[in-house]
């Protein structure tokens, strides 16, 4: 009878905990500290795949090596079996734990008593807390909620490193390609020198004229050495996100990337996994809110055991005696020098850290995506600018050296001619790796996976 009394009470109570409301506030989504869009027309836009968004096909070698390899999203990744294990740990804690427990003892207190043996074996409940007011499972939801974090953290990691990695691939293509213009023109400006030191020994040109082509000359090469060690340098960096050496082929700077709609709904912007680890962040403070104010709370305990004892080892089981325990335990916090309370208001400022967090996470987002949209509008303007200056510099050199050959100007004039021709191709080479940067930034500030 004692033994079902027990029985009742332990389910009754486990009962009660499980029906009972949790303290502390239910988390709501603040409102997005942003306007409703960016860009004009705004349209609804889905997470991008990163194997459809890059078209190069020889980039994409290089970002899979990227995600197999890459050291930061290894981290990434082992804090996501971190926090699910340390949300295994709290979620456990809404259940009772049992063990089995089995022991034997022989003693004897004096030479004329005889040998004394006791045999027990029982399952124990585990000092089990009744979660009346919620404490447990609120720890449990900031566990699940911080794993879910590290989720969405690991993916904005992986994000982040393969518009990284495209950028970079970007870049050292690029300073590769500006290197081989300052070497060919390095060469046409040797050429050049050739030309006027003949014309210096034939007289019709003076030494100015050659110290002049041949400074040129030293320019174009002091600017290959520069780039070449700049293109070094970006292939180590590109080394270095991939994980191993990768050896590029000459890239194809006017190649067709994606590009974003003129206007984009605000709504886009909170499935980037970075707003949405800020907001796992913020329902875990919500909840810890929750849990401290639980604990001013009277904290119910329970432990007990059921099972058998005997004399003999041999009748343990079939002969031994039933024994069984309860030991429900209550504490009340009374005094305890204002921990309870210091730990209600930690717990509230860092609710509101988190959401000053998540807003600002957001407004990054925003930011991103309308930089995206600035760049992307104005490089289409500049490229076609630059290239439209490129092709009259460099009709502007031709007829400079044609001028000179012909003896109607100074060699003055085709030095500036080459400069000019010069400084608008290497700009024109930076326009087109801007565009394609602009073009990883979007699929990074979308988010895409």
């Amino acid at each position: 009878m004692k033994k079902q009394l027990m029985s009742k009470t332990m389910l009754l109570a486990m009962s009660f905990a499980l029906g009972a409301c949790a303290m502390g506030p239910d988390y709501v989504r603040p409102a997005a500290p942003v306007a409703s869009a960016v860009g004009s027309q705004p349209q609804d836009l889905s997470t991008p795949e990163w194997n459809s968004y890059f078209l190069d096909p020889a980039l994409k070698p290089v970002i899979d090596k990227a995600l197999a390899n890459n050291r930061d999203l290894k981290i990434a990744t082992a804090r996501i079996e971190e926090a699910r294990a340390l949300y295994g740990i709290q979620k456990a804690d809404l259940l009772p734990s049992v063990s089995a427990n089995g022991s034997g003892s022989t003693s004897r207190s004096n030479p004329d008593v005889d040998i004394s043996r006791r045999y027990e074996a029982n399952l124990a409940l585990l000092s089990y807390e009744v979660d009346f007011w919620g404490r447990v499972r609120r720890l449990s939801e900031a566990a699940k909620a911080n794993y879910l974090a590290s989720e969405e953290a690991q993916q904005s990691v992986r994000s982040a490193l393969i518009a990284d990695v495209a950028n970079s691939y970007y870049l050292a293509q690029a300073l590769n390609a500006r290197s081989r213009l300052a070497e060919q023109t390095a060469t046409a400006r040797q050429e050049s020198a050739r030309v006027v030191k003949r014309r210096v020994d034939v007289g019709v040109a003076n030494r100015l004229d050659l110290l002049q082509a041949e400074a040129a000359q030293d320019s174009a090469l002091s600017d290959k050495a520069a780039l070449s060690r700049q293109a070094v340098n970006a292939q180590n960096a590109l080394t270095l996100l991939v994980g191993e050496a990768v050896s590029l082929p000459e890239v194809n700077l006017n190649a067709e990337v994606f590009a974003l709609p003129s206007g984009l709904s605000s709504a886009v912007l909170l499935d980037r996994p970075d707003v949405r680890a800020a907001e796992q962040k913020l329902v875990a403070a919500n909840a810890n809110i929750g849990a401290a104010r639980a604990a001013f709370f009277p904290k119910v305990t329970l432990m007990g055991s059921a099972g058998v004892m005997s004399d003999e080892l041999g009748d343990l089981f079939s002969g031994g005696n039933r024994a069984w325990s309860f030991l429900p335990q209550i504490s009340l916090p009374i005094f305890d020098g204002g921990r309870l309370s210091a730990g209600a208001d930690v717990a509230a400022a860092r609710k509101v850290i988190a959401v000053a967090e998540y807003e600002k996470t957001i407004q990054l987002a925003f930011k991103d995506v309308a930089d995206v949209l600035s760049d992307q509008g104005w490089l289409v303007e500049q490229l076609a600018a630059q290239q439209k200056l490129a092709d009259r510099q460099g009709q502007r050199l031709k007829l400079a050296e044609a001028r000179y050959a012909s003896g109607l100007s100074g060699y003055l004039e085709v030095l500036d001619a080459q400069r000019e021709f010069y400084a608008a191709s290497q700009a024109l080479i930076e326009t087109r790796r801007a565009r394609l940067a602009v073009s990883a930034q979007a699929f990074k500030a979308l988010g895409g996976r």
